[in-house]
């Protein structure tokens, strides 16, 4: 089900109690030299559509929030931005609308890394208000970091930026959209941490031209099955997340 293509007497109807809702959460950034700055809102929703299209009466697909909380970006231009009390804001507007409304289990879905903190915060916030209801959220690739590992050859056995995975993910989805004569290896990635300690960079000061790790070694073959994979993984997370008791002690479990 796909919540902006139904009247509001269908979703009236909807099944609140056994049904997950999907809220898909990304950017609009730069994204190197070869990828669009869509990149994380096309994927975010890619991954989003094909496990609503599995799962169609058990979930409940809200359209893509396409503005993230992308400051880190901003230096290197091409990028829209919400601050980020404004971007825990509308996430909890979002949720919020959605729970009064009866909804008992939601699940952000989040494509891009800078939404990771303020995810969280927006379901800390919520969740004392909402102590009867299933409040989650993870990054779409979080649920296949194995195959991501064995997919990817270059040293980056993780999602960056711009990187390996987004790069063959985006070949495989929408691949017109992608300079293949500007592949390239992003050279070093400075880290953003000291010993456990985390230092706070933005993209300027920790990649040489707003990407990482190695792109030139992405290709369709490997973005379909990590898309694939991925979708596969989501499926059964959602599975599991609808399985899930709405309790609200520790005793009821």
């Amino acid at each position: 089900m796909k919540f902006q293509e139904m009247t509001a007497a269908s979703l009236a109807k909807t099944d609140r109690l056994n049904t997950l809702v999907l809220v898909p959460i990304a950017a609009v950034e730069q994204h190197g030299p070869h990828m669009p700055t869509g990149t994380d809102t096309i994927l975010c929703t890619a991954v989003a559509e094909a496990v609503e299209a599995r799962m169609r009466d058990q979930t409940l697909l809200m359209p893509t929030v396409w503005l993230g909380a992308s400051a880190h970006h901003l230096r290197l231009g091409a990028t829209l931005s919400s601050e980020l009390q404004n971007y825990v804001a509308m996430l909890c507007d979002i949720a919020s609308s959605l729970l009064r409304d009866g909804h008992r289990r939601l699940l952000f879905v989040n494509g891009h890394g800078g939404n990771l903190d303020p995810m969280y915060v927006a379901l800390r916030t919520l969740q004392p208000e909402y102590v009867d209801s299933l409040l989650a959220g993870t990054n779409y690739w979080s649920v296949a970091d194995d195959l991501i590992r064995e997919t990817l050859e270059g040293d980056h056995k993780f999602v960056g930026h711009a990187c390996e995975f987004e790069t063959s993910m985006i070949l495989h989805v929408r691949p017109e959209l992608v300079d293949q004569s500007l592949l390239a290896d992003a050279g070093k990635l400075l880290p953003d941490d000291v010993d456990g300690v985390f230092v706070s960079r933005d993209m300027r000061q920790r990649t040489r031209a707003g990407y990482t790790g190695r792109p030139d070694l992405a290709s369709a073959e490997k973005g379909k099955r990590l898309f694939d994979g991925v979708v596969d993984r989501m499926v059964s997370t959602v599975e599991k997340l609808l399985g899930e008791p709405l309790e609200i002690e520790y005793r009821d479990f």
